[in-house]
Formats: structure tokens, C-alpha cells, sequence
């Protein structure tokens, strides 16, 4: 099927008449244009032909559109205003300030979000927007710019970078070791709730494994649909959590949360940033990824 050509009038001769009507002047339009005002004067007289409609009246101070011109004025403007409009979004571009990102829930309310700031300092023209997810992100299929998560191994390929391990600790608040049975040794966790998510069923059991046959099982106790919730259940004295102290260094340092029990247990899993392995990243990917591997970077450097 053949595509018909739009029959369009000159398009310079718009601009001059779009100007002329609404200065009400050839000589402010041929300011604003950079042009002569005989060169507006002819712009018009072309439009005036192609049309066959007379658009100004000239009068003795000027010029003022007749009937038909003032229509037409009303109907140029509206689609240059369309046009100048649609232009600066483009030049604005908001996708190009967004950006994208799917986080686990846990590490985007524990660790991201209250370092958000510091980003935000250092790219204020940048627009973070987060949702949260344990799955994968679908780089072909999802309007995802980053996806962070944890491996049990490196992610083979492009398009990954390690951001910081993990270090198992049992914490909980100071107020449940003041109302309840002690607890200075391992065995005694088998007086206490324990506290987990579902999300991470074996963090207890690789803890205890690495204390050894203490008679607690790691899998019993109150289990939640993820780490966040379960790190506030430990906050509200329900049990003992066996946290990520990553997720809990601020907790641990304000007195919120305190570790009871010595060991700490370095497991082998790690946070890795993704982005799409066949894509060059914008700007704003690449300045998160350099400023979320530094504080990452930073963060395991404090681990004990």
C-alpha cells in the first residue's frame, strides 16, 4: 500500500506567519527569526499564495490578521507549541535521569535506602526508583537498569560485578536478654526463639553447623516471608535473629541490637551488582555502579 506525502505548506513561511501574528509585527518577527523584515514580508506573501487566503490586513501601524488569518494563527500556534513542547521533553529526557532499580527487599530497606543520601549528594540529577523482588531481574523483558542480589558462587559472564560477602551473627534486643533465660553460651539458644526468613532457611542451621552439635535445631522457631520483618521481630524482643551483619552494623553500633554469642561465620555466598551483558550502560548506570562499589567496598572492610 503506497504511503501518500503530506501536502504541507512551506515550512519557513509557517514560522514567519506564526511570528508575525503574534507580534503583530514583520519587524519583530524578523528580530526573533534573525532574518530581514523583507524576508517575512516574502515568507507571507508565499503562504498567502499557497493558501489563496489573504492572512494580514495592513494597516496604518501595521499589520492585523483578517478572520481566516486569525483561525489559522490559533490552529499554527497550537501545533508549534505541540512541536516546541514534545522537543524539550526530548532534550529533557526524564529516562535518562531514572534510574532503575530491583533490589531483595531486605538489602534495599537495610543497606541501600540510608546510603541513598550520600548518592543523591553526588548525582542530584539522578532519579532513583526501587522495587523489590528476591527473583532475578529479566534485563530483555523488565524496565530494569540494575538488579542486585546474592550467589552462592561468582555469576559467569559480563555484566557482574561483586559488591560484598556475608557474615553470620545472632543478634537481638537488649531488653530480651534482661527479661529472659541467659544467653552467654551457644546451647543457650535452646531457651530462645529462633528467628529467621524464609527466604534464607539455611543461615541457622550454617551457623550451628559451625559450632558444632549443640543440641538446637536450626530449622524450628518463627520464620518470616523475608529478612526485614524478621530483623524487626528481633528489634521487638521476639527471639534471637541470625542476622547479616552487614544488615545490622548500624544496630549493633547504636544499641538497638547486640551480639551475644562470639561467632561470627563467613559464609560463601556474596552480593553481586547485574546489569544487561549486551548493553552499554548510560551514565547514570555507570556512576551508581562506580559509587555502590566503593561503599560496598567500604562496608566489608569494617567486617569482623
Amino acid at each position: 500500500m503506497a504511503v501518500m506525502a503530506r501536502r504541507l505548506p512551506p515550512l519557513n513561511a509557517i514560522r514567519a506567519f506564526e511570528a508575525s501574528a503574534r507580534s503583530a509585527s514583520f519587524t519583530s518577527a524578523a528580530e526573533e527569526l534573525c532574518v530581514s523584515q523583507g524576508a517575512v514580508s516574502r515568507h507571507v506573501a508565499c503562504l498567502e499564495a499557497w493558501l489563496a487566503v489573504k492572512l494580514f490586513r495592513r494597516v496604518h501601524r501595521g499589520i492585523e490578521l483578517t478572520a481566516q488569518g486569525s483561525s489559522y494563527f490559533r490552529l499554527v500556534k497550537s501545533a508549534l507549541d505541540q512541536i516546541e513542547a514534545g522537543a524539550r521533553q526530548l532534550q529533557f529526557n526524564p529516562d535518562e535521569r531514572r534510574l532503575r532499580l530491583k533490589l531483595p527487599p531486605t538489602f534495599a530497606m537495610r543497606w541501600l535506602v540510608p546510603r541513598l543520601a550520600r548518592f543523591h549528594a553526588l548525582q542530584p540529577k539522578i532519579d532513583v526508583q526501587i522495587t523489590t523482588s528476591h527473583e532475578p531481574a529479566d534485563f530483555d523483558r523488565e524496565d530494569v537498569d540494575v538488579s542486585i542480589y546474592s550467589w552462592p558462587a561468582p555469576p559467569s559472564g559480563p555484566g557482574y560485578r561483586r559488591l560484598f560477602g556475608e557474615v553470620l551473627l545472632p543478634v537481638c534486643a537488649p531488653g530480651l536478654l534482661a527479661n529472659s533465660p541467659p544467653l552467654v553460651e551457644p546451647a543457650d539458644l535452646a531457651n530462645h526463639v529462633l528467628l529467621c526468613s524464609l527466604n534464607r532457611p539455611l543461615d541457622w542451621p550454617t551457623w550451628l553447623a559451625a559450632v558444632g552439635d549443640i543440641g538446637v535445631d536450626g530449622n524450628s522457631g518463627l520464620k518470616f516471608e523475608n529478612a526485614a520483618l524478621a530483623y524487626q521481630a528481633a528489634t521487638d524482643e521476639l527471639g534471637v535473629m541470625m542476622a547479616q551483619f552487614v544488615f545490622v552494623e548500624d544496630d549493633l553500633r547504636t544499641g538497638r541490637l547486640v551480639a551475644p554469642l562470639a561467632l561470627h561465620v563467613h559464609t560463601s555466598r556474596a552480593y553481586f551488582l547485574a546489569t544487561h551483558p549486551n548493553r552499554v550502560q548510560p551514565e547514570r548506570v555507570l556512576a551508581f555502579e562506580d559509587w555502590i562499589v566503593k561503599e560496598a567496598a567500604l562496608a566489608e572492610s569494617r567486617f569482623p
